[in-house]
């Protein structure tokens, strides 16, 4: 049974932790790696308030994710996300997302400068699957 775009997509975002972040400065593209979780089709990562893609996210909340290459070959399927950005005030995400490997760059959950950005994806394109053209979802 063929999967749906979105079926595909929820695969990918369960299957990859890390991908490229990209924002804009100055009219000009910036990316750099992040960590990834999800809900559904809401993205969720952890960062610094003092970084220059908070100060670059406040001044033009577009972004673009790229999300699942695992680089086996050239029919790895992943996602491009176009998407806005917000700091997360949900109760409890900065404990939903804690995990071990951040204490290199926190003190802890409740470490006053750890936020979390939400991604709101606007739409999202499952890339790259063999002998298919790209696969589009509106949101």
């Amino acid at each position: 049974m063929t999967k749906t775009a979105k079926e595909t997509a929820l695969k990918i975002l369960n299957d990859s932790l890390i991908g490229v972040m990209s924002t804009v400065e100055q009219n000009k593209p910036h990316s750099r790696y992040m960590t990834f979780f999800h809900e559904e089709f809401i993205l969720y990562t952890v960062t610094s308030k003092e970084t220059h893609k908070v100060e670059e996210l406040q001044k033009n909340p577009n972004t673009h994710i790229l999300l699942g290459y695992e680089g086996k070959g050239f029919g790895d399927a992943f996602l491009e996300i176009e998407g806005t950005v917000e700091e997360s005030q949900e109760e409890g995400m900065k404990e939903k997302v804690w995990n071990k490997h951040l204490k290199g760059w926190f003190d802890g959950p409740d470490d006053p400068k750890l936020i979390i950005l939400k991604i709101t994806p606007t739409q999202m394109h499952v890339m790259n699957k063999i002998g298919k053209a790209p696969q589009i979802i509106d949101f």
